[in-house]
């Protein structure tokens, strides 16, 4: 009975023997007391004074766990579980195995008690694949040796098929294949080789492969493929890829759902126009434009700007006490025994005047630059004197 009821997906084997025990099941109306009770079907079976539906087909699904959750039900002390990240749609279901509170990856949950079983008994011969990240020196000869087995603390772990992926650093990525689903199996052995793992994610549940599933996210697999597994649990790969199973996001408080705006009509392809010379030429002058920008009132301010006007020479301004209506300055005063200053047209600037006597009319005329000539035309210009040659030395001569 108590396998029939796991299969309706009542509860656990172990729960629906609780349940028996406290006197919550019944056989046609008759309570029963010990879950030894050998049925061909659930006729007639009540739980809580319930009937239990026939059992379903078995459903399969493919759950990527994150690292931090519990696999099961509930924890005592309060920490998250699975089944608070899992949508609040989905059947009742079980995992298949266990993985540890650090351990991520693929996790397999059913609907069917016997599927489970099926799915965990190391006699099935059912391959579980894991790549772990570990910390220490390790060589591919000291793993191969784990295809032997090894004994460690007293317990005897089977077959182990491991590879050395990468070195990364000081850490080494390794592929471990076994068919043993013992606590912690793939913790201890790394460790009994020395090695600290430091991540370690399950690839690979039977045929069942994580693929490209999110984490936190959960898939239905076909039931073909489910079916197919049953005939023949040891084969590997193939199957269709998981149809996932989305998350209804919680609506926030005090907000109201909007529907969604109808879809705009898509407008329908015009015909290209014909462009011509004079539209070119249009489009070109109106592509160079600057581009004007008309005030618009109230949002731009009122800016009053004065015209700049060009500042020529004879618009400057006289100088104080020179200009138009004012009396003319009188000549700077020369201090006794200064001398007055005259313009030297050499220096091109002021300069006090030489004392003494002034120059006569016949030295100032000698003091200006004689007038050039005029050539005359069809005349010659005479050719230059040569240099006199002084005689210094009876065979050396010196212009």
């Amino acid at each position: 009975m108590a396998k029939l009821l796991a299969r309706a997906g009542v509860a656990s084997r172990r729960e629906v023997e609780r349940m028996i025990a406290e006197g919550r099941v019944a056989l046609d109306g008759v309570v029963l007391d010990t879950p030894a009770t050998i049925l061909q079907s659930l006729n007639g079976v009540t739980v809580d004074g319930e009937p239990v539906a026939a059992p379903a087909a078995a459903r399969l699904f493919l759950y990527h766990k994150p690292p931090g959750l519990l696999v099961t039900e509930r924890d005592p002390g309060g920490r998250k579980t699975i089944y608070d990240q899992l949508p609040d749609d989905l059947p009742r279901l079980v995992p298949v195995g266990r993985l540890d509170l650090n351990t991520e990856g693929l996790l397999l949950m059913t609907t069917d008690g016997e599927l489970k079983r099926q799915l965990e008994l190391p006699a099935t011969g059912v391959e579980r694949a894991y790549r772990a990240r570990a910390y220490g020196p390790i060589t591919q000869e000291q793993l191969e040796e784990l295809i032997h087995g090894v004994e460690i603390e007293g317990i005897r772990y089977g077959s182990i098929n491991a590879n050395l992926e990468r070195r990364t650093g000081a850490n080494v990525w390794i592929e471990m294949i076994l068919t043993e689903g013992k606590n912690r199996e793939v913790r201890r052995v790394l460790e009994y080789l020395g090695l600290k793992v430091s991540r370690l994610i399950r690839t690979r549940y039977g045929p069942f492969l994580l693929g490209d599933l999110a984490v936190g996210e959960i898939g239905e697999v076909k039931q073909h493929d489910v079916v197919s597994f049953r005939k023949d649990p040891t084969r590997k790969g193939g199957g269709e890829a998981p149809k996932l199973v989305e998350k209804p996001r919680p609506q926030q408080r005090g907000m109201q759902q909007i529907p969604s705006a109808p879809k705009a009509p898509i407008p329908k392809p015009q015909p290209a126009r014909r462009i011509t010379k004079t539209s070119a030429n249009r489009a070109d002058k109106a592509a160079f434009a600057e581009p004007t920008r008309q005030a618009q009132p109230g949002r731009d301010p009122v800016v009053l700007t004065k015209a700049t006007k060009v500042k020529r020479f004879y618009d400057a301004k006289p100088k104080a006490g020179t200009g138009a209506g004012t009396e003319p300055v009188a000549p700077r005063a020369i201090a006794p025994g200064q001398r007055p200053k005259v313009f030297s047209p050499e220096l091109g600037r002021n300069v006090r005047a030489k004392p003494g006597r002034t120059a006569t009319p016949t030295e100032a005329a000698e003091r200006k630059p004689a007038k050039a000539t005029p050539r005359t035309a069809g005349k010659a210009r005479a050719a230059p004197s040569k240099p006199a040659r002084v005689k210094i030395h009876k065979s050396r001569t010196r212009k």
